[in-house]
């Protein structure tokens, strides 16, 4: 049985400046009846970073792809920026909610850089120079201003990375919502993009099964496992529990 929450997990955050999302007891089942989420409560501040760690299949990814309606939940209720999910909120939800997928290629398909981030903004009906207003702030947020003209199938997977992140500050999201942004990256563009995700200004919900980037980035860490949060508290506590890091498929750094 997953270990559930008790008083060894509980945690006092600092003063909440206002809740970007809320989660009540949601469920989420898949047509061919897989039970994904059981019940999922969870608020995040504003300015929070917080790490979403479990074993695969825990459900972190579906839990992702409720926060911008790509999936509806069966039960329970989602709020972005005190919207509730709904049809008639959802496309505003959908810019205030900045979703980086694991694999970059996912997110990159114009002909350049420049195009790739200026997508959401043009789609937003902007005008021009808004949208290279935007871009120029995004690329240059994520270190990539002198790659705007360049194509992005060329680039290396720590570059699309960025690039990715960019395409998603150009619509000014209230969070940020990465799965597995270390994941495939050598040494070098790892430490980068660790440093990146540190002096971004901006709330964070990062999926991630690297350990030692959360403890060194996310002073706040939710774990799932079954469909279900099993803890949630400060990370340099919970990372200490070697029984709850065990018994949910978890190695400390």
């Amino acid at each position: 049985m997953p270990i559930k929450h008790d008083s060894h997990h509980e945690f006092s955050l600092p003063e909440c400046n206002g809740d970007v999302v809320q989660i009540r007891a949601l469920h989420f089942a898949y047509p061919d009846g897989h039970v994904a989420l059981k019940g999922i409560d969870l608020n995040i501040c504003d300015g929070e970073k917080v790490a979403l760690v479990g074993p695969n299949g825990a459900g972190k990814s579906t839990l992702m792809l409720h926060l911008n309606g790509i999936l509806d939940a069966s039960e329970g209720e989602v709020s972005i920026g005190g919207l509730c999910m709904d049809d008639k909120n959802l496309p505003v939800i959908r810019a205030l909610v900045g979703l980086v997928f694991q694999n970059p290629d996912d997110q990159l398909f114009s002909p350049t850089v420049f195009d790739d981030v200026a997508f959401g903004p043009l789609h937003m009906g902007l005008p021009e120079e808004e949208v290279y207003q935007r871009v120029g702030e995004a690329l240059a947020a994520v270190q990539m201003s002198d790659f705007s003209d360049r194509l992005s199938h060329h680039l290396s997977m720590g570059q699309k990375k960025r690039i990715a992140i960019a395409t998603v500050l150009a619509m000014q999201p209230q969070i940020l919502i990465l799965d597995e942004p270390s994941a495939g990256l050598d040494p070098r563009a790892r430490r980068s993009l660790i440093n990146l995700l540190r002096d971004l200004p901006i709330t964070m919900l990062v999926s991630s099964h690297d350990l030692r980037m959360v403890e060194e980035l996310f002073p706040r860490m939710v774990v799932m496992d079954e469909g279900e949060i099993v803890a949630d508290g400060l990370t340099e506590e919970l990372m200490l529990d070697e029984a709850l890091l065990e018994t949910h498929g978890l190695e400390r750094p």
